[in-house]
């Protein structure tokens, strides 16, 4: 499809504001992909061309973070094969399931981690016990990485949440290892869908130059900043993905609510 150059210009513009967002806490595709849709992009390609200038972002931050030394690739490699097989089952899935089940229950799960950030123990730079070993972490991580497939929204949000809690990772760790995780799924996602000839590849490299730049910028803020930062970025993030989701008036848990006050 022809887009004017001006209109490229802002998706990129709005790219380097997601990459930077998504480097920190995730939650990125709120801004890109109804970007893309407010255009014209087609929804099945708006969320394709997505995954392939995300995948650049998320790299460019996981760079960022390993290049500083905080990411133990030996530590989560485990996880990380767990999470490649889990998003591969998840795209495959996407092409047979039924999705509508997941937005009734996304939204309290993203409710409820957001509560967890807000009220629960604070989560410090300092790393605590393990609760799971990287093993039995790999379980959490397939899955994680199966819904990130399947579905996708949140998935920052809950391999942070997760890291944090089971495998005792201070904050701005977890959130390192989370874009390792995430770039694995994303990588896997693009090659799907990319085999079914639904990426824009032109307008999604012009994005992904944005999103690398937003990545390195967010990526170095949440070094320097650490929970200052993304606790309160992590609240905000998934508290704007249950609006974004309840404001479709096609979702299922909208219409409960909206019966129940009725």
């Amino acid at each position: 499809m022809h887009l004017a150059p001006e209109v490229i210009a802002l998706l990129v513009a709005v790219a380097v504001l997601a990459g930077f967002i998504d480097a920190i806490a995730g939650g990125g595709a709120l801004i890109t992909v109804p970007a893309l849709l407010a255009v014209g992009v087609p929804p099945v390609q708006a969320i394709a061309t997505n995954k392939v200038q995300s995948s650049v972002g998320t790299a460019s931050a996981t760079w960022s973070f390993w290049r500083a030394g905080k990411i133990d690739f030996h530590h989560i490699k485990i996880p990380l094969a767990a999470t490649l097989v889990g998003a591969a089952l998840g795209s495959l899935l996407l092409t047979v399931a039924d999705t509508r089940w997941l937005m009734v229950l996304l939204p309290v799960l993203l409710i409820a981690i957001a509560l967890y950030f807000l009220f629960g123990p604070k989560a410090s730079n300092e790393d605590s016990h393990a609760r799971l070993t990287p093993l039995a972490y790999a379980v959490v991580a397939g899955g994680i990485g199966l819904y990130d497939g399947f579905f996708g929204p949140g998935t920052g949000s809950f391999f942070a949440l997760s890291l944090v809690t089971l495998m005792g990772m201070g904050l701005t760790r977890a959130t390192a290892h989370t874009k390792a995780l995430n770039l694995m799924s994303n990588v896997v996602s693009v090659v799907v869908l990319a085999v079914g000839g639904h990426v824009l590849w032109l307008l999604g490299g012009c994005m992904a130059v944005g999103q690398f730049v937003g990545g390195r910028l967010g990526s170095h803020a949440a070094m320097r900043f650490g929970p200052r930062l993304i606790r309160p970025l992590l609240v905000i993030i998934c508290l704007a993905m249950v609006a974004k989701l309840l404001s479709d008036p096609a979702n299922p848990l909208r219409h409960m609510v909206e019966g129940w006050v009725g």
